[in-house]
């Protein structure tokens, strides 16, 4: 039986409200057809799109019932050497699948029949059992009961799926992320068993690097592209006569890294989230290679010696990462485990200029932004519509949010595309319109962006403590011939954070008359209330108390918003400052004072 957790329809925080006449205006950007998703496929890279028709015109070859037969496998009975894997598990999510309730992507089945592919099991669900993850929670849960089960599903999975080709088992990223938890938690669940399981389990694993070596990168790309070379890394230095598969995952990963992490340290998918595994990735193929006794190749050490400084540029004070394109806060100790195993200890980035971030400090307050060009296409599934977008926290509480991603599952589902909507980002919204257009047509493309933004301007200036930065994009101006300008200043006590929204308009014809919305989405924690004299009063949890006040708006308004910081739904608050274009343009000034209590 399928068990869901209940979310409400997307509230005005990240759709249009349909009242208020005065806010809106029949002049919005029409909805993608099909030709706007033609154009996006022809902008992906030429490479990437052959990789991925090549993959899907070899799955019906793979699908043949000698395929999988025909893979060379392993007659060993323990793997070479078997790699760290310090990596905390869910020790409750351990028990409950011990107890047997498989809660995966957002869905809880009970006892679920059959096993591998029960009724109601959503495609993500799916990819999540095949992927053998939960592995390292049944290790955290730990007991005999627990490693039995692990042995159990295990053999099950060989019999079933073994010898025989079919998605999503067979997927590359599921298969190279199999490869890393079964290698990984082998001393938890395998070491200890008889030894025709750890035969059998040997040989599948064998056929599976065969397959992995023979079809990446299979038009993956990005940080999913990392996770599968890491699992064929893992089978390489493992697993006996693995060197040819070794060879061919630092192949790949030789080629990859100039491309994907970029000059500053950031990863080209620009999401905090994916630059977080994409680093504890190459931290383990890096701790494996040692392991096994071999050198790491130079491009490794540098990818991990850059990405740690710009790691640390995403870190709010809690320890958790900005809610950008895709992310989720995270848990700050686990981002900590990661940076201390890649042996970070610069400072934090301030600026990185290449991924297009921003992070201005002073005091204890820190404001963090969104100031480049979206993902390139191809590398966009995570890609959100919230250039210019900006969060605020102050020491371990956060102020300013934008609304997240919500987690795997049906439960999430609608609320994916809403959330990747600039409405639902701390910016400026023209028109109820999104900044980038986003793909509404799943088939091939998947999520992505099939307009953005094409110039993105910032500049930074520090003096004395304190910083401004000065940003612009294009996103408005094909559709409504009106260029955002951004400016943020941050006093040197961290207790004065001036803002500026200006809409600069080169086409009356298209811009006058259009409502804008600017958006202030609050934490959970923090409490809002209007002030009779003009402003918002927000109080911390922790009795910190800031007071906003903005000139040039129309209007100013509390209104529904939701956050997804962990994954799941919390209902909290958003300032909104309402208004409508004229031939100027509009500026629109605010400022964040702390409130001072007084003796």
């Amino acid at each position: 039986m399928a068990e869901e957790p209940r979310t409400a329809a997307p509230p005005e925080a990240v759709r249009p409200p349909p009242a208020r006449s005065k806010r809106r205006s029949n002049a919005v950007r029409p909805d993608p057809g099909f030709l706007d998703h033609l154009q996006a496929l022809r902008a992906m890279p030429r490479g990437l799109l052959l990789g991925r028709i090549a993959y899907r015109l070899r799955r019906p070859l793979m699908a043949l019932p000698f395929y999988v037969a025909l893979l060379p496998g392993s007659r060993a009975a323990q793997p070479l050497t078997l790699p760290p894997d310090p990596w905390p598990g869910d020790a409750a999510q351990g028990a409950a699948l011990v107890e047997g309730r498989f809660r995966f992507a957002g869905l809880t089945l009970r006892e679920p029949k059959p096993l591998w592919k029960p009724r109601g099991a959503t495609s993500e669900w799916q990819a999540e059992m095949h992927a053998f993850a939960w592995l390292r929670d049944l290790r955290a849960c730990n007991g005999d009961a627990a490693r039995r089960l692990a042995r159990s599903m295990t053999a099950e999975w060989i019999e079933t799926f073994g010898s025989r080709w079919s998605e999503p088992a067979w997927e590359p990223l599921v298969v190279g992320r199999r490869l890393s938890h079964w290698m990984g938690q082998y001393d938890f669940f395998a070491s200890s068993g008889e030894i025709e399981f750890r035969k059998a389990l040997l040989h599948s694993a064998a056929r599976q690097a065969n397959h992995l070596a023979r079809v990446l990168p299979a038009g993956l790309a990005g940080a999913d592209l990392i996770l599968a070379v890491r699992g064929l890394a893992l089978a390489g230095t493992c697993l006996p006569g693995g060197e040819k598969w070794l060879h061919r995952a630092l192949d790949l990963l030789v080629n990859e890294l100039p491309e994907q992490i970029l000059p500053d340290g950031g990863h080209c998918e620009r999401s905090p989230a994916r630059h977080l595994g994409v680093l504890r990735d190459l931290v383990d193929i890096k701790s494996t290679l040692h392991a096994a006794g071999v050198e790491p190749p130079g491009e490794l050490q540098l990818a991990i010696e850059s990405m740690g400084p710009t790691l640390r540029l995403y870190q709010h004070g809690d320890g958790g990462l900005g809610l950008f394109n895709g992310s989720q806060a995270e848990q700050g100790f686990k981002v900590d485990m990661v940076l201390r195993r890649a042996d970070a200890r610069r400072r934090p980035r301030l600026s990185a200029p290449q991924t297009g971030f921003q992070r201005i400090q002073a005091g204890r307050t820190l404001v963090m932004v969104d100031a480049g060009v979206p993902a390139p296409p191809g590398l966009d599934r995570y890609a959100h519509a919230g250039t210019l977008a900006m969060e605020v926290s102050v020491g371990r509480e956060r102020l300013v949010v934008n609304c997240g991603a919500p987690g795997a599952g049906a439960a999430g589902r609608h609320w994916r595309q809403a959330v990747r909507a600039t409405a639902a980002h701390s910016t400026l919204t023209l028109a109820e319109t999104n900044s980038a257009a986003l793909a509404t047509r799943k088939h091939f493309l998947g999520p992505s962006l099939l307009q953005r933004p094409e110039t993105v301007h910032c500049r930074r200036e520090e003096q004395e403590g304190a910083a401004l930065l000065e940003m612009q994009h294009d996103g408005y101006r094909l559709p409504y011939g009106a260029i955002h300008h951004r400016r943020l200043y941050l006093g040197p006590g961290g207790d004065d954070l001036r803002g500026e929204d200006r809409v600069e308009v080169l086409d009356p014809d298209k811009a006058v008359g259009l409502p804008y919305a600017i958006r202030f989405h609050l934490h959970p924690d923090v409490q809002a209330a209007l002030l009779t004299g003009g402003g918002v009063l927000l109080r911390l949890a922790k009795g910190g108390g800031w007071r906003l006040r903005a000139a040039g708006a129309e209007e100013l308004t509390l209104e529904e918003s939701i956050y997804f910081g962990d994954g799941e739904a919390r209902r909290t608050t958003q300032l909104v400052l309402f208004g409508h274009l004229d031939t100027k343009g509009v500026q629109v000034k605010w400022a964040l004072h702390r409130e001072t209590t007084p003796r």
